[in-house]
């Protein structure tokens, strides 16, 4: 655990938390916390999360530009639903990321665990571009991503980090009830 780390984790407390509530504020400190991360992942080795947050950044400049554009009236911003054949396109266009990724990360680095961490990669940028969508099924890969980062990270000893993934994973449950409903409303 070092500063970059802890300053991270409390950024990625307030992004999600801001997330969850879908304020727009939430872009800022994202941007913030991925930069950070890129240093953290990359002294841990864990190259596919290091490259990973440079797409994030990109995606949360996309994704403050869309939420900006798609506020409603009252100011909160609008949740939609996937249809089924959606979601089947995205997990599989997700599968083949992974396979790819760690693939690739097997064969031409010294990643430290290239498929677990390429998975992690590709669910989480599926997740971030659905989240950029204001689609409500992002919770669900959030979990899913949560909960594999949660032991890649104990495997690494980033406990920290570890950690800020299962408060993420608390707050990814929080946000899957509240923008279900809002899809409702």
């Amino acid at each position: 655990m070092n500063t970059t780390e802890v300053i991270a984790f409390v950024l990625g407390i307030v992004n999600v938390t801001l997330v969850v509530r879908r304020s727009i504020w939430n872009y800022p400190f994202g941007i913030a916390m991925v930069s950070l991360y890129a240093v953290v992942f990359a002294e841990a080795r864990l190259y596919s999360d290091m490259l990973l947050q440079f797409f994030f950044i990109a995606v949360n400049a996309y994704g403050w530009i869309s939420w900006i554009r798609h506020r409603a009236a009252t100011g909160a911003v609008v949740v939609e639903g996937m249809t089924r054949s959606e979601r089947w396109r995205w997990t599989l266009a997700t599968t083949a990321i992974a396979l790819v990724w760690g693939g690739l990360m097997h064969r031409f680095t010294d990643a430290s665990l290239p498929w677990w961490d390429a998975a992690v990669a590709a669910a989480s940028i599926a997740a971030q571009l659905l989240l950029a969508r204001r689609k409500w099924e992002n919770w669900v890969l959030w979990i899913a991503v949560d909960i594999g980062s949660i032991g890649l990270y104990l495997v690494k000893e980033l406990w920290l980090t570890a950690l800020l993934y299962l408060l993420f994973l608390l707050l990814a449950a929080w946000g899957l009830v509240d923008w279900r409903r809002r899809v409702a409303a």
